[in-house]
């Protein structure tokens, strides 16, 4: 495998990824027993080469999905193919990375527009009298 080349500068070296192939569940009628087409792939996460807000970054997105030794785990064996596996494996791997590489946007805030205030206020005292009439009337002596 080549180094991946990815969004926000980031590269993942083919030295940070290990494969592991064996027997895959689903189709496959008997090549299921015969051949290796499941795909595993750990992506060893403090190896990528990247801006180290951006390593944080990801560090902090992906902490709950590596493991003890710091990796990313990714299967595939949607495919009778080894080789269209493992393609999908470095997709979802270039995915996975690319979506906790990106800058979170600041919130701002809403303000309330001047109608819905009106809207608020006169539906209150439409409230506010629909419930006073619900009062006890006090016999005028």
């Amino acid at each position: 495998m080549v180094d991946l080349q990815l969004k926000n500068n980031i590269s993942v070296p083919a030295t940070a990824v290990t494969f592991k192939y064996s027997r895959s569940g689903g189709k496959g009628g008997q090549n299921v027993n015969k051949v290796s087409t499941k795909v595993e792939a750990a992506v060893h996460i403090a190896e990528l080469i990247a801006p180290e807000e951006t390593l944080a970054r990801i560090c902090r997105r992906l902490m709950g999905v590596l493991d003890k030794g710091g990796n990313l785990r990714v299967v595939a064996q949607e495919s009778r193919s080894q080789w269209q596996n493992r393609k999908s494996v470095i997709e979802k791997i270039t995915e996975i990375i690319e979506t906790a590489s990106r800058e979170e946007k600041k919130r701002r805030p809403s303000v309330p527009t001047h109608s819905s205030g009106l809207k608020r206020l006169t539906s209150k005292k439409k409230r506010g009298e629909h419930k006073s009439l619900r009062r006890r009337v006090t016999p005028d002596e």
